[in-house]
């Protein structure tokens, strides 16, 4: 089996960089496979186009007659780039994305005439079956139907000859089966609630848009070295391997001069992002070897989010022509940092200003403290829900591991904007005097632009932080769908703006204030409310472990414990008032992700199960027999002083059984606690005993192979190693 490894060192150490060119700038070639605003006007009448436009910026419907125009055109345009198919593009609750590809290839009944068919029908609707996909007890086995629809607001666009139309999913009894369709709704309602905030500052605001930029961290591995680990094609991750003697802690990787090899990859996939309007601007190494980041400019978070989508599949399928591996999981290497997708995320006024945004007037920084405010108070009061949305499997070991966010979610704004909002915490109680109103629009609101000036802290610890003109939720984890974020993140706030709302009416109703003053004195209690979401110091320190416990803060470590907030009565009741959600979707999705978790943890008992012993020890046991032959050879040759001589070797055989022994004998009781698990009915009972009973065996097992792996001949161990997966470039 050590040929494997071997031969994949070779394989790897051989590889020709394999050539990429550049076909055009950046600006000519973004957005060429999208059906945009620019393929409409060329392909579709300007009835259809403007139904399109009116569908995506007002929400009208689209009748079939019109889909029917609209099909054409897309066909048209599809075939014109050597389109042969079709399919509408999901995202079930799987946490990736789906697909069925249909021909436009016809032929009539006696096979002849054969022609390319797309019409409305089906541009509008299809139905995969639903039945082989998850959801969490919705639907009954005789009801397997399920329906996708058309998402106007995120344009087709062609990958390979495949022309991908974004959709919804829904069951056949109409609840969402799917991560798209509860993003929307939150986002509906952010619009509605945001607007009419916004009217208090600006009266000509008719939209606000919800915007979202995503940090992607990936690492990249020789797709032999990656091949030659079960653990890795598995289940994403190293399960066991020791850690290489030079990782990370030189800091001579992050932000340092590209591998040749890398960049190539980088370039290769920049090219696919700007065909299909993918506006991917950044790309730079990461903190741990073989770590890698890729940024985009801000998008509105729909398209954002089937952007991420779509890049995360894309990234992949360039890989393969680079010989490459692209790991997306949030921790594949002990000993080094995972990767995270922190979510920056902001709001825009179709007048185009930026709501967390100062500016250079006292009322436009008014517009940015309400805004800024009512977020705050909306993570304070959902902290526990947020921390629920990120929770996985996989990221639960990045969380809190010194390198990312603790679980602890917290707000950090800086220390000249703690300054501000203690300022705004003494405004009178009532009608503020003209003097008191004066001094706070001069003296507090009119100088945050120059207070953001000096706001440079980033407080990389904070999970989520105020960065100067946006929120980044630094918690996301790399592998996630940010739909779970961003739906969660967009609702709470929208809940908050819409309870702000009413309160300010309430005193310019009841008190005869005026707007600014009842805006102020709301505010106000705000802050108040709020205090214990903020936190300006070191996240994983203890002492913040303990002081969030005082201050009544959640710390839930692991997912089956995250979880709960997601199936709360305060999740269920948000998500109804919101129209997001109703109990039957949330409540599936709950189920959902625990039994994702679930099968997660057990898939990796498994797979440990069978490297260890399948790997690990025979392994072991040859290089033992070898010890023990030279250990005769040595009492043949000495006589009764070989112990002496051989007491090194002896030792060595003596150490080796000890770990063969508890690998064996853990391996055994893991086993026994899955079965255990399994034969629980419970979905929340099963993930935790799977997390609680099962898992705990991983790290015990895991360092039994490790000291293995330091004391068998390197010739021998079959296992591709950490030197050999993370600095081979």
């Amino acid at each position: 089996m050590s040929s494997i490894r071997f031969q994949a060192l070779k394989e790897a150490s051989n590889r020709k960089l394999v050539e990429f060119q550049e076909t055009g700038r950046k600006s000519v070639l973004f957005g060429a496979n999208v059906f945009n605003d620019k393929a409409m006007k060329q392909y579709l009448t300007s009835d259809a186009f403007k139904g399109v436009q009116g569908a995506v910026q007002h929400g009208t419907k689209i009748d079939r007659k019109l889909a029917d125009y609209i099909a054409m055109g897309m066909k048209e345009w599809a075939l014109s780039k050597g389109v042969t198919h079709y399919t509408h593009w999901f995202q079930p609750l799987t946490g990736t994305t789906a697909e069925k590809h249909d021909a436009f290839f016809e032929t009539s009944y006696d096979g002849s005439d054969p022609l390319e068919k797309f019409g409305g029908a089906q541009l509008v609707q299809q139905e995969p079956d639903a039945s082989s996909f998850p959801h969490g007890g919705i639907r009954n086995t005789f009801e397997a139907r399920g329906y996708t629809a058309w998402d106007p607001t995120s344009p087709a666009f062609i990958f390979g000859t495949t022309l991908c139309i974004p959709t919804i999913f829904i069951s056949y009894t109409g609840e969402a089966l799917d991560n798209k369709i509860p993003l929307l709704r939150a986002l509906s309602a952010m619009d509605e609630a945001a607007t009419e905030v916004c009217k208090y500052f600006d009266k000509n605001v008719k939209k606000v848009t919800a915007t979202l930029g995503w940090e992607q961290e990936y690492f990249l591995i020789d797709r032999s070295l990656a091949n030659s680990r079960p653990d890795l094609i598995m289940t994403g991750r190293t399960l066991l391997g020791h850690t290489s003697a030079k990782g990370q802690q030189l800091d001579d990787h992050y932000f340092g001069s590209i591998p040749t090899r890398a960049l190539t990859y980088m370039r290769d996939l920049e090219q696919e992002c700007m065909l299909l309007g993918i506006p991917v601007k950044t790309r730079h190494n990461e903190v741990a070897p073989n770590q890698f980041e890729f940024a985009p400019i801000f998008e509105e978070t729909n398209l954002a989010v089937d952007h991420n989508c779509l890049l995360m599949d894309v990234m992949q399928k360039v890989a393969e022509r680079h010989d490459l591996k692209v790991l997306l999981h949030e921790k594949p290497f002990k000993g080094v940092n995972g990767s995270g997708k922190h979510n920056n995320w902001s709001l825009a006024t179709d007048t185009g200003v930026n709501l967390l945004s100062p500016s250079k007037t006292p009322m436009t920084n008014l517009q940015f403290l309400t805004f800024f405010i009512n977020t705050i108070k909306a993570v304070n009061d959902y902290e526990a829900l947020l921390r629920g949305s990120i929770a996985t499997a996989s990221n639960d070991h990045r969380l809190g591991a010194n390198e990312a966010p603790p679980a602890i979610i917290s707000v950090f704004i800086g220390e000249q904007l703690t300054k501000v909002l203690a300022e705004l915490e003494g405004v009178s109680t009532g009608k503020l005097s003209p003097e008191e109103k004066t001094d706070l629009k001069l003296n507090v609101v009119g100088k945050i632009p120059d207070v953001l000036l000096d706001n440079t802290d980033r407080n990389r610890t904070s999970p989520f932080a105020f960065t100067g003109n946006k929120f980044e939720f630094r918690a996301v984890g790399s592998s996630a769908n940010c739909s779970n974020a961003m739906t969660t993140l967009n609702t709470i706030v929208a809940k908050q703006l819409k309870d702000f709302k009413i309160a300010v009416d309430d005193l310019i109703e009841s008190k005869d204030m005026k707007k600014d003053d009842a805006i102020f004195n709301v505010l106000r209690e705000y802050i108040k409310q709020s205090k214990k979401i903020l936190f300006e110091g070191d996240g994983y320190s203890e002492a913040w472990q303990n002081e969030a416990a005082k201050r009544g803060l959640s710390n839930f470590k692991t997912t089956p414990e995250a979880l709960k907030a997601r199936a709360s009565k305060q999740a269920i009741d948000l998500f109804a008032e919101m129209g997001i959600m109703n109990q039957i979707e949330v409540e599936a999705r709950y189920e959902i992700e625990l039994e994702e978790y679930t099968k997660k943890i057990q898939i990796e008992g498994r797979v440990l199960g069978d490297i260890s012993k399948n790997h690990v020890i025979p392994t072991a046991i040859k290089y033992q027999n070898t010890l023990i032959e030279n250990v005769k050879g040595l009492k043949d040759i000495f006589g009764s002083e070989f112990e002496s001589i051989a007491k090194e070797q002896i030792i060595l055989i003596k150490e080796i059984s000890g770990h063969i022994e508890g690998i064996n004998s853990k391996v055994e009781q893991m086993t026994e606690e899955r079965k255990k698990a399994n034969n629980l009915t419970d979905a929340h009972a099963m993930a935790e005993a799977y997390c609680n009973n099962v898992k705990p065996y991983f790290e015990i097992i895991r360092n039994h192979c490790d000291k293995l792996e330091l004391l068998v001949d390197n010739e021998l161990w079959t296992l591709t190693k950490y030197r050999e997966l993370l600095l081979t470039k």
